[in-house]
Order: structure tokens, then C-alpha cells, then sequence
């Protein structure tokens, strides 16, 4: 056993306790559930205007204290004189360069909530400089930094105290139209974007984009600073937004990008007639261009993410990737305006592109089995996030001639150095439509090919999210390895990176397919030696939870245990619990009274309940109360059908957890849970 000696928490002066790299034992070169939630989770990339310095986060999580801390860090762009430059217990994001890298800015919740922030590039000299009530969500500087773009939250709709003014203390909601819940939350508020005047002083002059509008921008539930933008000039500001509420939103992915003018304050759609997502827009630094994501169908949440281009004084636009079957994200552009770098997930992995804006080409920059997450470019090199299944996130510096890469970071060497993980490998199996499907196949960590092993069949999410190269801190193949599982993860068809016909096949086909996808693989890789067939267990989340209920249904005794986290299991019924509409009624095609929809009637015919009298292994359910994606009735609906078929049942309820679990105990507990439900039936 050794003892990664990162330092612990502590408390200063009676103050609430600092969090920071954890002490973490490390048993055999295997990794835990607590090893895990000891990592620093490394984000927030951002590269001073000269291209010398990096500023990131890193974010730190306490299982006793069962919460995390984010912290800021800084050093050269070669990697060297690496600073940690705040350490206090409460929270610091999203810092940006200011002042031609000689101060950062960053938002604190020191003084009690989100507010606005600078420091030397050192962290000393702490000012602040905003005190608006509510506080700000994030915010970027105008070119000249003479003026402050922020988001901020405002009230939507009308409340029941608003109504009835004597009755302060209800908690009841009236509704009267769609969206009134999304994701996590009962929708009472949503982001606008301001701006307003910057000086020393502060802020001033504030003013709401959105003003008197009932929309949101960024858009709920993943949108950030991300989806706004200044022109070089300091005169314009670009911002995503879709200006429907209700039914409307409930159902339309139409999305589209709003120049709004400073001097003037009028906003143009320039995206009028583009009907699917437009988003997250940035301007050229030589102010000649906007570029932005787009998809081509409303109502499809999971379209080909194209890599869009306009020039603004003639409003002329582009599709750079008409010929590039691969999903663009993370646009960034080249500092000489000639060239816009992003990133995208081919045969599962996901590296950097680069598109030539006076040829129409795109390249591919670099190459290896990793996922890029971010890319900042500079005059001399890229700076990007890099992860894989068996490394979380680190700080790279790219070559852009050769695609070379070398790690600057190094934040969780202490702790991957003592780790021994298991090997990651790439096969393709052959479908039962003849096609050639990717299966990533991971080993436990001491494989010993005269050994048989219980092996465990995962189906992805989504369903359209790639099975690519991911680090995830529940869905971690490593800790499922380090006790001694093979798994056996398959890119099915509905996944991207295999082109547009693959990734299309999925919608209104939920079990056909792709299913037969599942089972090819795990019989495939079970006629290896090593693969205890006989011990065979299949798990998953979201569209992989109803992947594991329909399976229970259609497995022929190959499984001897399931696990299924916030799946789909009445698929009529989740047709009307869910939230966005849009989602069901591409997927699903429609509702479920269409009869003389037939690929609605084929959906719903293949819903996981309809064959629980098939069911005869034991299944763990596992869901979130605060999931409004895929309500918690939907896992206590398959796990009471288990009980009463008399199948060996277990649920694990979370009253506090979304369709992810983000709390470290909440974590802890699902690990635990995850692999001794295995463990029980699988050896």
C-alpha cells in the first residue's frame, strides 16, 4: 500500500475547512471510488493575449466534507513556474486575462454570492468589483475592457406568492404551459446576457440584452459564456438564443444568432431561415468573419454539429464542412484569422481539425487513442484539455505542424504514478447488417489471459454521445477493470464519429439495431478464452438504462446481472413526463395515440415494459429524483415490476442527484453499490 501524500484538508482561524488535494491510499496499483474523488479535476483554460501564460482551475472534492472547491492556477507556456495562486474555502471561477495579462479576473462567492473579482497575476492585490444583487454566472471583457458582457439570472413568469400575496409560505406551483420543469429545476428564472459600462470602480450602466424578453441566452441546460461574444471592435456582441417559450421551446430546437449593436441597442437575427441549433458564435479577430455550430433540423437535438462561416459585411454564408461527415465543436480561431481550429470524435477518439478559410479544407492536426476537450490556439502552438479512459484531464501544449503534444500540467501524476491501469483495447466486430463496429475492450489491470473473467457489456447514453476515449468520474471503466471485470464498450449504430447514416439509424429504431449491436459484441469478445460466459453482466445509464431493460427482455439467459441507472422503462409514459419534447418526438417519432404513425407505433411497441414477462435476472435500479429528463418513477416503475415477478431487485434512490450524481458521498455510494451488485451475481 503506498500513500500519495498531496496534502489534506484544513481550516484557518475557525474558518470553514479549505478544500485541496486529498490524501488518498492506493492499494495494489488499483484504483477506488475514493482514489477517484481524490483526482483534481483540471478546466477553465484560458491563455494570456502574448501567449506566454496559462491560467486554469482545478477543482478539489472532499468526501468528507462531501463538496468540492475550485482553485486557480497559472504558469509559463512551456509548463514551468506553475503557481497556485488562490487558496481559500470558498469558490473561484471562470478567470480570464485582463489588463494584457498583468491582472485576473474571476468570480468569488466571498462576500455571499457570485460576484466579480480581480487580482495581480500573482493573486495578490484581491479587489472586488461588482456588488449586484443575484450575482453574475459568468462574463467576458470587451476587446477595449472598457465595457463588461455578463450573465446573469432574472425572474420568468409569474410565481403563486406573486398571485396570491397571502400566501407567502405555499410551496405550490400553477402551471399553464410546457417547460415549466428542465433538467433539475422548476423553471422560476432564466440567464440573460448584460452589459454594461468597466472601471476601476466597477460596473455601471447596466443594461439586459434580453430586456423585458421571456427568453433565455445561454440556453438551459449546458449553455455557458461559450454562447456569447464580442466583436474585436468592442461595438457589437453575438449572442444564441431561442426566442420561443412554452409548447413552443418544448418542442423546436431552432435556435439562431443575434447580433446586438452597442451604439444603437437593436438586435438582428443573422440566422433568419436556419431552423435547427445555431450556437455558440465567434468572431475573427480581424473582425471579417463569424463563425458558429449548426445543426440542420429542428427538432434534432443529435444533427451533424456543422462548422458554419459568414462574412459580415456581406452576410454571405459558408457550410466549411459540407464534405466532412464528422460533427465540428470547440471552434477556436488561428490569431491570423486565416484558419479556425475545433475539435471532433472520428472511430472514437476526438482530436483537433483545423479548416482553412481560403481553400475550404479541413485537416486533421493531431492523431492518438484521446479525447481533446479544449483548444486554445496562440501564434506559436495550441494550448488543449487531453483525457482517455485511463487519465483524466491535463493541460497540453500541441505542435501544429506535427501534431505533437506534450503535457504541462502534470496535476495528478502523484496519484497516476502509483496506478497500474488496465489495458484499453480497439476491435471491430461485424454487425448483423455487415457493418464494422468499433468495440473499445478494457482489462483488468493484472490480466492474466490463463484466468477467466466476469465481463460486462456497457450501453452508452444519449443515445447519441460517442463512446470515445472519456474520462468519467461514475462511469469510470478503470474502476470497473481494477475489480477484475473485462468490459466490453461498443460504438452501436445512433453513435457519432462513424458518419451521418450510422449515427442516423438510431431514431425511431430503439430496439432494433442497435440492439442487435449490443449482443454482437458481448458475443464476440465472450468467445475469447479468458471470458467467463457464464458470468456475464450488462449495465448502463439514460438511453444505456433502457438499453438494460429492453435486454432483460431480449437476452436469451446470456446475462446473469443487470444494472440499469435513469433509464427508460415506459416509453408511452415518458413521452409525457419529459421535458423536452423535441427529444421524443425526433426519437420516438411522436406520440404514442399516432396509430397511424408507424414508426411511432414500432417505438413504443419495443417499450421495456411491455416485456417484463420475460424477466428472469437480477437487476439493480439506480435514479435520481431531481432527474426531470427521465423521472424517478420511471426506475421505481421497473424495479417494483422485478419485485413482483419475483426477480432479485435492488433500487438505489438518490432524493438529492439529477441524471448524474455529483455529490462525493452520493458517488462513494454508487460505486459501492455498483460493484457489489456485481460482485454477488458475478463471482
Amino acid at each position: 500500500m503506498a500513500i500519495a501524500t498531496l496534502g489534506a484538508s484544513c481550516a484557518k482561524n475557525g474558518e470553514e475547512a479549505i478544500i485541496g488535494k486529498q490524501q488518498v491510499h492506493v492499494e495494489q496499483g488499483r484504483i477506488t471510488p475514493e482514489v477517484l474523488w481524490a483526482f483534481g479535476r483540471v478546466g477553465g483554460l484560458q491563455v494570456s493575449p502574448n501567449g506566454s501564460k496559462i491560467l486554469y482551475s482545478v477543482s478539489y472534492y472532499s468526501v468528507k466534507e462531501d463538496k468540492g472547491n475550485s482553485e486557480i492556477f497559472v504558469m509559463n507556456a512551456d509548463g514551468t513556474n506553475k503557481q497556485q495562486i488562490t487558496t481559500t474555502s470558498v469558490r473561484e471561477a471562470a478567470a480570464k486575462w485582463m489588463n494584457d495579462g498583468k491582472r485576473i479576473a474571476f468570480l468569488s462567492s466571498e462576500s455571499g454570492s457570485m460576484q466579480l473579482w480581480t487580482m495581480n497575476a500573482d493573486g495578490s492585490d484581491r479587489k472586488q468589483l461588482t456588488s449586484r444583487e443575484g450575482g453574475l454566472t459568468d462574463f467576458r471583457f470587451s476587446p477595449d475592457e472598457t465595457q463588461l458582457l455578463f450573465v446573469a439570472d432574472v425572474k420568468y413568469g409569474e410565481r403563486t406568492v406573486d398571485k396570491y400575496p397571502d400566501l407567502p409560505k405555499s410551496k405550490g406551483i400553477i402551471v399553464h404551459d410546457l417547460m415549466y420543469k428542465h433538467w433539475d429545476e422548476w423553471v422560476e428564472t432564466v440567464p440573460h446576457p448584460f452589459v454594461a459600462l468597466l472601471n476601476e470602480s466597477g460596473i455601471e450602466k447596466e443594461k439586459d440584452l434580453l430586456d423585458g424578453e421571456p427568453y433565455e441566452s445561454p440556453m438551459k441546460p449546458f449553455g455557458g459564456i461559450e454562447q456569447v461574444a464580442w466583436s474585436p471592435d468592442s461595438k457589437t456582441i453575438a449572442y444564441t438564443c431561442r426566442k420561443k417559450t412554452g409548447k413552443a421551446y418544448a418542442i423546436s430546437t431552432n435556435s439562431d444568432i443575434y447580433f446586438y449593436y452597442i451604439a444603437t441597442g437593436k438586435t438582428e437575427n443573422k440566422t433568419t431561415g436556419m431552423v435547427g441549433y445555431d450556437q455558440n458564435p465567434q468572431f475573427s479577430p480581424d473582425g471579417r468573419w463569424i463563425t458558429w455550430e449548426s445543426m440542420e433540423h429542428d427538432g434534432c437535438e443529435s444533427d451533424k454539429n456543422r462548422l458554419f462561416l459568414m462574412e459580415i459585411s456581406t452576410e454571405k454564408k459558408i457550410d466549411m464542412s459540407v464534405n466532412f461527415d464528422q460533427n465540428a465543436e470547440g471552434l477556436a480561431w488561428a490569431p491570423d484569422s486565416k484558419s479556425i481550429y475545433f475539435l471532433s470524435v472520428w472511430h472514437g477518439v476526438t482530436n483537433i481539425y483545423c479548416g482553412n478559410i481560403a481553400t475550404g479544407g479541413i485537416a486533421q492536426i493531431t492523431k492518438g487513442v484521446h479525447d481533446y476537450e479544449a483548444v486554445v490556439p496562440t501564434p506559436n502552438q495550441l494550448i488543449a484539455l487531453k483525457h482517455s479512459m485511463s487519465k483524466p484531464n491535463e493541460v497540453y501544449a500541441v505542435n501544429t505542424q506535427t501534431g505533437t503534444d506534450k503535457e504541462l500540467s502534470f496535476e495528478n501524476k502523484e496519484i497516476l504514478d502509483q496506478l497500474q491501469m488496465g489495458k484499453v483495447e480497439e476491435r471491430w466486430v461485424t454487425t448483423t447488417d455487415k457493418k464494422q463496429m468499433l468495440v473499445w475492450v478494457i482489462y483488468p489491470p493484472h490480466f492474466d489471459a490463463t484466468k477467466k473473467y466476469p465481463t460486462l457489456l456497457y450501453c452508452q447514453g444519449g443515445p447519441q454521445s460517442a463512446v470515445s476515449q472519456f474520462w468519467s468520474y461514475r462511469w469510470n471503466f478503470q474502476i470497473m477493470a481494477a475489480n477484475d471485470y473485462i468490459i466490453v464498450a461498443p460504438n452501436r449504430h445512433g453513435l457519432p464519429g462513424f458518419g451521418q447514416e450510422w449515427l442516423a439509424q438510431i431514431s425511431g429504431d430503439y430496439g432494433g439495431q442497435n440492439m442487435q449491436d449490443y449482443l454482437s459484441a458481448i458475443d464476440e469478445v465472450a468467445k475469447d478464452s479468458f471470458v467467463n460466459k457464464d458470468k456475464l453482466g450488462c449495465v448502463g445509464a439514460s438511453y444505456g438504462g433502457f438499453s438494460v431493460y429492453w435486454l432483460a427482455g431480449h437476452h436469451q439467459k446470456r446475462f446473469k446481472a443487470f444494472i440499469a441507472h435513469d433509464g427508460m422503462f415506459n416509453l408511452p409514459q415518458q413521452y409525457l413526463e419529459t421535458e423536452e419534447m423535441w427529444f421524443v418526438n425526433w426519437d420516438l417519432g411522436g406520440a404514442y395515440w399516432e396509430k397511424n404513425n408507424k414508426t411511432a407505433q414500432k417505438s413504443y411497441a419495443n417499450s421495456p415494459h411491455l416485456f417484463v414477462d420475460k424477466w428472469d435476472t437480477p437487476i439493480l435500479v439506480i435514479h435520481g429524483e431531481k432527474d426531470y429528463r427521465i423521472l424517478a418513477s420511471q426506475g421505481m416503475a421497473a424495479f417494483n415490476a422485478a419485485v413482483m415477478r419475483g426477480v432479485p431487485a435492488e433500487m438505489l434512490i438518490f432524493p438529492d442527484e439529477n441524471h448524474w450524481v455529483l455529490k462525493p458521498q452520493n458517488g462513494i455510494l454508487w460505486q459501492r453499490t455498483f460493484i457489489s451488485w456485481l460482485d454477488k451475481w458475478l463471482k
